[in-house]
């Protein structure tokens, strides 16, 4: 069983190209030629793309993307109309057991958007903006795998994450909160909706607007500054 996983985890992502069609071709193209935006301005004066996702289970090589909810951070303000959010088709629908979790039923993900256009949309309502996550390996890798299975698209992104940055920022609390519930109870940032990922988005959101507002009081104010802050506290909880 384990050779198999392994086998169909290589396959995803060095078997065959996927075959799009003409239409698809364009849209991969069109976000292909955008220009990437630079990450050595202010935050305040950029547009950033808060990502969070929702999955069959938790085996980053074993299991499937079902949804993808987005909002954009436009000049330091959560932009509520610039969100986004989709499911992808399942070729067969998770357990029940899952989908307790994050509430999209059977029928939903069976008649969910085809992965290759679900993923399309996705990257054109990203562009080549910085993406934001609270731990972004799983989410990093869900989508990545994703994209290279259905699209063919070998996903190099600059990502900022939240679970590296809220320590940086805050050494006190560092020991103390590991978790997007920690933060987010400290923030006093309300959720009604955990587990959605469009509403873990959001909530993750308001976050970076916390991270924003005091970086500005440590004179941080460029999002390759946040990066810098990040790859510290990256090194700090290696050693530690």
């Amino acid at each position: 069983m384990k050779g198999f996983v392994m086998f169909a985890w290589l396959k995803s992502w060095f078997g065959e190209k996927p075959q799009l069609s003409d239409e698809q071709l364009q849209r991969f193209d069109a976000w292909q030629a955008l220009p990437i935006p630079k990450l050595d301005k202010p935050f305040t004066e950029m547009r950033c793309v808060v990502v969070d996702v929702e999955t069959t289970g938790l085996n980053l090589m074993q299991d499937r993307l079902i949804s993808i909810g987005a909002v954009a951070v436009v000049n330091g303000k959560i932009a509520l109309g610039d969100s986004f959010y989709i499911v992808l088709q399942q070729k067969a629908a998770s357990d029940k057991g899952n989908i307790l979790i994050h509430g999209i039923g059977h029928a939903e993900q069976l008649d969910g958007v085809l992965p290759a256009d679900a993923l399309l949309s996705f990257l054109a309502f990203l562009g080549k903006d910085p993406l934001v996550a609270f731990h972004v390996t799983f989410d990093e890798t869900m989508i990545k795998r994703a994209l290279r299975e259905y699209l063919g698209l070998n996903f190099k992104h600059p990502w900022l994450d939240l679970a590296y940055v809220m320590p940086g920022l805050n050494p006190p609390l560092a020991k103390k909160h590991r978790a997007l519930d920690d933060w987010i109870g400290q923030s006093n940032i309300r959720i009604d909706a955990r587990h959605n990922a469009l509403a873990d988005a959001l909530a993750t959101a308001q976050l970076l607007q916390v991270a924003y507002a005091q970086a500005m009081q440590k004179d941080i104010s460029k999002m390759s500054e946040l990066h810098d802050l990040e790859k510290s506290q990256r090194w700090v909880n290696s050693v530690s």
